[in-house]
């Protein structure tokens, strides 16, 4: 979703608590009209601006059923959920992201929207898209943002490297890139420190990442066996993994001390030359514009592929709209989300977020797909992106907070071997997870 951390103080400043709001708000009020709460985790200036706008248009156009924003903080939406559904006090329209969905579904807090969906909206959605918020047969919301993570590179020093320059239509392989990492590597003094490292990998929440980009080399992580979920790690799960680990430990093609930091925290790195190349998810890109120097030219890479045979794939945890199972008026509430989901619309609330719409139509719009600051790179991916593993692995939070987080921790800082990491992730996660299923 972005860089969360970033997002906090300001989204902080703004939290508004929904107080009597999915059902028990005004939507029985006497003159008739309907009132719906909207809670909405927009943080960014643009993006707040096109929700509120959205929802004035709405509101304009539909006087017996009004929205209501209501401003909500990603710092603390899974607590604040949790409370206010327990308590029936959740607003009845919901803006979260795929990863919470599960849990909530099986509470029985979420609306299954199955039957309240126009077939225009569901139609120009694709079905990779629908897997990321449908669980035992019910969906429990509606994606319609998601980023990629990409490759964002300095112009300059890419040329002056020789390497040659990856696209869509031709990525770099794996080994490319580590190929192309030692070349933008350069230690003129010869004193085993370089000057710029070729990459600077941000592993302080180094699972998502480490999960999602499994896909590009064939692997999953999670598996299906006999209706249950599983933590495997083999070696396709575990190739890009042990490519970071490499360059960090064998190659120096990538500075130990960048694995402690956030995405953000390369940036200043980067714009001085000393990483060439920060992965990074698609909406870093806004910080990127408006953070770099006078003159300093950046371009959106592709991030590598296993082999053709994975194309481009890597897994993505798009943004949701969900109804709450207390609302009294679910129907009225799809209504509102199909309105605040229309391709225009869509356009609007991806450049407002620096994200991609899942919408089909919306992807065509010459907007997201100018060459300006990579957003025809976006566009040109978003058609290969698949569900991140670790949606709908009931226990995934707990496996991710408790074991999978320390140990690839460990792994990348090289306090613990591939061995040692397997069976952690395995053995320990598997535990987990099995108390889940019982």
């Amino acid at each position: 979703m972005g860089a969360r951390t970033s997002r906090a103080a300001a989204a902080a400043l703004t939290l508004v608590v929904a107080a009597g709001c999915a059902g028990s708000g005004d939507g029985g009020a006497d003159d008739g009209r309907i009132t719906l709460e909207f809670l909405s985790l927009a943080w960014q200036e643009e993006s707040v601006a096109a929700n509120e706008a959205l929802v004035a248009e709405w509101n304009a156009a539909n006087p017996e059923v009004q929205v209501r924003y209501v401003q909500g903080s990603w710092d603390n939406i899974h607590d604040h959920l949790l409370t206010s559904f327990e308590g029936g006090e959740a607003a009845d329209i919901i803006h979260d992201d795929a990863s919470d969905l599960t849990d909530f579904a099986n509470g029985g807090f979420l609306a299954d929207l199955d039957g309240l969906l126009p077939d225009e909206l569901r139609d120009d959605i694709p079905a990779e898209s629908w897997a990321t918020t449908t669980y035992d047969g019910g969906v429990y919301g509606v994606p319609f943002l998601q980023e990629p993570r990409v490759l964002i590179a300095n112009t300059r020093l890419l040329e002056a490297s020789g390497v040659r320059v990856p696209t869509t239509e031709q990525p770099w392989s794996w080994a490319e890139f580590e190929d192309a990492s030692r070349a933008l590597t350069v230690d003129e003094d010869d004193d085993g420190t370089p000057e710029t490292y070729g990459v600077a990998w941000s592993m302080r929440e180094p699972v998502a990442q480490s999960v999602n980009l499994s896909l590009t080399t064939g692997g999953q992580v999670f598996e299906r066996q006999d209706g249950e979920n599983v933590v495997r790690f083999g070696a396709a799960d575990s190739a890009v993994a042990e490519l970071v680990n490499r360059q960090v430990h064998e190659d120096g093609t990538a500075p130990e001390g960048s694995l402690g930091m956030s995405g953000s925290e390369t940036l200043p790195g980067f714009f001085a030359d000393r990483y060439a190349m920060v992965p990074l998810n698609f909406s870093f890109r806004q910080q990127v514009s408006q953070q770099a120097p006078d003159g300093f030219a950046w371009t959106v890479l592709p991030m590598p592929t296993g082999g053709p045979e994975h194309g481009l794939a890597q897994g993505v945890v798009p943004q949701t709209l969900s109804v709450a199972e207390d609302s009294e008026h679910q129907q009225a509430a799809v209504d509102f989300i199909a309105f605040l989901t229309r391709p225009e619309h869509a356009v609007d609330l991806a450049l407002g977020d620096w994200m991609l719409p899942t919408s089909r139509t919306a992807l065509t719009d010459p907007a997201l797909n100018a060459a300006e600051d990579g957003w025809a790179v976006g566009s040109e991916i978003a058609a290969e992106l698949r569900p991140s593993p670790v949606l709908g692995v009931r226990g995934y939070p707990e496996w991710k907070d408790k074991i999978a987080t320390p140990a690839f921790q460990e792994y990348y800082a090289g306090a613990l071997d591939l061995a040692g990491l397997r069976d952690e992730l395995t053995d320990d996660g598997n535990r987990i997870l099995d108390r889940y299923q019982r």
